[in-house]
């Protein structure tokens, strides 16, 4: 392990000269990191694959999923870099993907179609999860102990496969709410492709949130198997009003509205993520007030503000922290989830914001959109090399980014390259070696630095070094006005 820190140590001082001279010429290859950004998700894919697949490395998978419970639970995402599917993270990935289109799909060039069809291949799974058995819905495939017992590549996995569900016994308003909220806004972005797709995403997110709210419940506390990896930390009210504004936004039904003003959901946050919707929620809400001029939502923009008082590094109300180098620095594990995430919210609630020429005030700073997208685009650069280690924690993009992604599929050679099976212990010959990883995960964005931006290339550390869709799905949005302002840079 001394000799790899050793090696990154090297491999660092030979870029960083590089690195500085690219950077001061200008702005990151935004469309570059756009078009690498949505391939990653191809490198998540489970089930069997498309002949247009451009990750030529990753093969079918998981093609016996849901047999467990006699359903057909194949496709969707893998959330990381091990075999599971949970529901929750995936279906916060597909609203994100969805979201990022409705906002900024006007900027993504040629990367539109690949959007779509990222967005396309988690709600046909979640369609699936949810419409498959009645007053069921599937929330997890794989049982995430025995998976991680392993060191295994998608393609040979050969342990078996438990099926999770929530059920009016076992209820999940959470990802029930989460999973209405990816099918009504991958509704709204499939629509003008296959309307009767679209017409049957919205009727399953309308039966999904009529069971959330009806049968309340974490889920957690149903799929014990969820802990820790995705255990409801934040409850599930963040998710209950996550989704009917998600359904309110599909249908305009004031139904959904009534829900909103009766859930109480008056939470404060600083964060945003798979977890915790509230912040995400409110922005969405605020459209109605800053976009549409209904004055009625003006206490969703109020609780908008809050949270982005709680961000803003000038805010007199700040509480988040940030690194030496200037990165918004949540918590220790995947923090650069939460950069994207809240990034992606800094971006669109400016958008809202010039749209109505609105600014607003942290007490007695003037906040205005270029305050936003100005702290958005520092953070986005951070992440694709504009930070004090001139390293990119994207995949691939520019000249020097993490070669040892704790990842099974990438750092375990190809079906192509070593066709006969490789065992679940067989496999951590490959997680323990000091080698790159052999399959490039184009596009990845990596768990990060820590709070005082040092990293290391180090395949064991998850924590820094594990990819994630929960990290690339809000980073989409981003990287589109981003490439839409500066394209190439």
């Amino acid at each position: 392990m001394a000799t790899n820190k050793l090696l990154f140590s090297v491999f660092l001082l030979l870029h960083l000269a590089s690195f500085h001279s690219v950077s001061s010429k200008g702005n990151p290859n935004y469309a570059d990191a756009l078009a690498k950004s949505i391939l990653f998700f191809q490198g998540q894919r489970s089930g069997k694959l498309p002949p247009d697949q451009k990750i030529k490395w990753r093969s079918n998978s998981g093609l016996s999923d849901g047999s467990a419970a006699n359903v057909d639970l194949t496709g969707g995402y893998y959330d990381a870099g091990d075999n599971v599917k949970f529901g929750l993270p995936m279906a916060f990935t597909t609203t994100m993907l969805a979201w990022s289109i409705l906002e900024f799909g006007g900027k993504m060039s040629g990367q539109l179609s690949e959007a779509r069809a990222a967005v396309k291949w988690g709600s046909d799974y979640l369609l699936k999860a949810a419409t498959q058995t009645p007053g069921k819905l599937y929330v997890g495939v794989g049982d995430p102990n025995s998976d991680h017992s392993c060191w295994e590549r998608p393609e040979d996995m050969d342990m078996p496969r438990p099926v999770f569900s929530v059920s009016p016994s076992n209820p999940g308003s959470d990802v029930a709410a989460e999973t209405a909220a990816a099918l009504a806004a991958s509704a709204l972005v499939l629509q003008s492709q296959d309307r009767t797709y679209a017409q049957r995403l919205l009727l399953a997110a309308k039966d999904l949130m009529g069971f959330a709210m009806q049968y309340r419940g974490a889920y957690s506390d149903s799929v014990r198997v969820a802990c820790p990896s995705y255990c409801s930390y934040s409850g599930y009210k963040d998710e209950l009003l996550w989704g009917n504004a998600w359904l309110y936004r599909a249908t305009k039904n004031i139904t959904y509205l009534n829900f909103i003003n009766s859930l109480g959901a008056n939470d404060m946050a600083d964060i945003f993520s798979w977890d915790n919707k509230f912040a995400g929620a409110r922005v969405l809400l605020s459209r109605k007030t800053l976009v549409d001029k209904d004055k009625s939502f003006e206490p969703f923009r109020f609780q908008a503000e809050d949270f982005l008082c709680r961000i803003l590094p000038n805010s007199p109300s700040k509480t988040t922290q940030y690194t030496p180098g200037g990165l918004i620095f949540k918590l220790s594990s995947a923090n650069l989830q939460y950069v994207t995430s809240i990034s992606f919210l800094l971006t669109t609630y400016a958008k809202y914001m010039t749209s109505s020429g609105h600014t607003f005030s942290c007490q007695n700073v003037l906040i205005t959109p270029n305050t936003l997208r100005t702290l958005a685009k520092k953070q986005i650069d951070y992440i694709l090399g504009q930070n004090p280690q001139g390293i990119s924690y994207m995949v691939g993009f520019g000249t020097f980014y993490p070669q040892r992604v704790h990842h099974r599929a990438s750092s375990l050679p190809s079906i192509a390259n070593h066709p006969s099976h490789i065992g679940c212990q067989e496999g951590f010959q490959y997680f323990f070696s000091g080698n790159p990883n052999p399959n490039l995960l184009t596009g990845a964005v990596v768990g990060g630095p820590d709070q005082n931006d040092a990293f290391s290339d180090t395949r064991t550390d998850y924590t820094h070094l594990e990819p994630a869709t929960y990290i690339n799905a809000p980073l989409v949005g981003s990287l589109a006005y981003l490439a839409g302002r500066y394209g190439s840079g």
